[in-house]
């Protein structure tokens, strides 16, 4: 099977560098820029004719969406970009799919929820409620895809962190091993992704859309959740940053969101249940402390 990966330079497409070498699949991995140390093809998901001549000259059958707008707060003042990439592009990579009667893996946000004043774990059917232009344009490119047609697998995530890129980790390992005081969020609750996780989720798809090769459309098109089991806050995951690295001199304080002033409200609870995904597709899901050092270790592993 002839896989196309989009935003491959990214922490969840790097990622997908690692599971493919377990697969005996093809994989033609894509970016708008070239990475140091790794083949890159260059492509622009916001153009629809680069896009389907790709996937026409590389028999893909199945794209695996990682790009993305993911600047929350800069979304605000560039939503045009914003929506062109998260909304736009999903639907001309779904018409791409829809011509080859492929499948389209689009990874989604835990965003697309926060409006309501949720305390139960966000369902898969259940409305989306963004309180940003970032949670508006990710759910505006599952509708999209929906409208469109063709068979997909739309995966929900949230928290993503991984040994590539700039994420939460990163941040804090340098700042609680920098900063004698530490003040986070306590009052935002949801789970930890390590992105690995996620790629291994989206494998077990891939295996699962090979061996059922529809005929007739895929019998698991739908939105699934997956992040890794659990619930914590910013401060909890902060606390076990800390730990996990023996940063221990910095004093980690608990505060409220309104202390750092955002131009978006971000939910205050978007734990993601995983039922469905587990069910359909068999898959363990790892707890978020034991994918956090597992994480970690890797990163001292390749300093």
């Amino acid at each position: 099977m002839n896989i196309l990966v989009t935003g491959a330079n990214g922490q969840l497409g790097n990622e997908m560098r690692i599971i493919s070498k377990q697969t005996n699949y093809n994989y033609v991995f894509t970016d708008v820029v070239e990475a140091e140390g790794v083949d890159t093809t260059i492509l622009d998901i916001t153009d629809s004719k680069a896009v389907k001549r790709i996937v026409k000259e590389n028999g893909i059958r199945c794209i695996v969406n990682c790009a993305a707008y993911t600047n929350v707060d800069k979304a605000e003042s560039d939503s045009t970009l914003c929506r062109k990439l998260n909304a736009e592009a999903p639907r001309i990579l779904a018409e791409a799919m829809k011509e080859v009667d492929g499948l389209l893996i689009q990874i989604s946000t835990d965003y697309v929820f926060g409006g309501d004043p949720y305390n139960t774990p966000c369902r898969e059917d259940q409305k989306g409620t963004p309180t940003g232009v970032y949670g508006a344009t990710k759910l505006e490119g599952e509708e999209n895809i929906q409208a469109v047609g063709c068979d997909y697998v739309i995966i929900r995530t949230a928290w993503l962190y991984s040994e590539y890129g700039r994420n939460f980790v990163k941040t804090m390992l340098n700042l609680t091993a920098t900063k004698p005081q530490l003040n986070v969020v306590f009052d935002q609750a949801g789970t930890p992704t390590y992105a690995y996780d996620l790629a291994d989720a989206i494998k077990t798809v891939l295996d699962d859309y090979d061996n059922e090769a529809p005929k007739a459309g895929y019998s698991k098109t739908g939105i699934y959740h997956f992040s890794n089991e659990g619930v914590c806050s910013w401060y909890d995951f902060t606390k076990k940053i800390a730990e996990l690295a023996g940063n221990t001199a910095c004093d980690i304080l608990p505060c409220h969101s309104d202390e750092f002033p955002s131009p978006v409200t971000r939910p205050a609870y978007s734990v993601l249940d995983k039922t469905k995904i587990k069910q359909t597709f068999g898959i363990k899901v790892p707890y978020w402390t034991d994918s956090l050092k597992t994480c970690m270790n890797n990163m001292k592993a390749t300093k």
